[in-house]
Parts: structure tokens; sequence; C-alpha cells
């Protein structure tokens, strides 16, 4: 009986527990080390590499690998109002990022402004919150046994103060 050589996995055994990265495949190794290995390590130092003060206001959205037609390319979201103060240390993000990796990872920065509405969506839902309420309240009143309509009223506070 003949043995294939070139099976493409790995053929020695490992006993015990093994980390994530040893059961991959290692065409799927090969695809995180090019494009989720850049975008997870510049996630998690990201307060490192802009500084405290532009972490507030920005995050990294996707990056995109270099290829034939284009540069290598970062997508960072930035609130409405500090676009201009990222373009400005655009070069100093870039040339920190580089340094990070110890290669040219990052060639060009793109920005995306947007708005931070969480405020404004809060409220819009405790609005839509009270019309439900309204209506099982009205719903409630047309209930004739007082017993019953007492133990769903006491309901209806339980769930409020959730």
């Amino acid at each position: 009986m003949q043995f294939k050589n070139n099976t493409k996995q790995r053929n020695a055994v490992i006993q015990g527990l093994r980390s994530f990265r040893d059961t991959l495949p290692k065409n799927v190794k090969k695809i995180i080390n090019k494009k989720g290995h850049i975008y997870s390590e510049t996630l998690n130092n990201w307060k490192y590499i802009v500084g405290e003060k532009r972490f507030k206001v920005c995050y990294p959205k996707s990056f995109k690998n270099s290829n034939r037609f284009g540069v290598s390319t970062l997508l960072v979201m930035v609130k409405r109002g500090h676009e201009v103060d990222m373009e400005y240390s655009k070069k100093d993000i870039i040339d920190k990022m580089n340094s990070f990796f110890g290669y040219s990872v990052v060639e060009k920065l793109k920005f995306i402004s947007f708005d931070n509405d969480q405020k404004i969506l809060s409220t819009k839902e405790k609005n839509t919150e009270n019309v439900t309420i309204n209506k099982y309240h009205r719903k409630i009143n047309y209930i004739k046994n007082e017993k019953i309509k007492k133990s769903l009223i006491e309901l209806a506070k339980v769930f409020r103060q959730k």
C-alpha cells in the first residue's frame, strides 16, 4: 500500500488541547493571515495607534488589502465635526500603524463621517413603548373583573421597571 505525501494537511498528531490556529486547514490560515490578522490587531491596538484623544472620536471600520488594482486601505469612521483633525493626523496614523506591524501595512486612510444619534434613538424607543403601554391600559380598563384588572396593572408596572 502506498501513502500520499502531499495531502495538504498536517500529518503529525498533537495530543491534548490544541490552539484553534493549529486545527484550521492551511488554506484558511493563509486567508486569515492575509486579511483578518491586520484588521483584528488594528482593532485591539487602536487606542495605542491613534492616541486617547482621537480614540474617542473614531474607530476602524474595515481593511482592504492591496492587490493589482489598488493600494491597501483602512476605512475609519469619524464623528461629524472631527474630520479636519483626523485629516491632519492621517500621516501620523499611517506611520504609527506601519511601525506597529513592522512593515508597510497601510498606504491610504479613508475617512467616513457619522452622526452620533444614540440619544435620539433611545428617546424614540421610549415613545413607542409608551404608545404600546397606553394601548394595553385602554384594553385593561374594559375588563369588568376588578381582581383581574388590578393584577394586569401590577404586571404592566413590573414590565415598565425592566
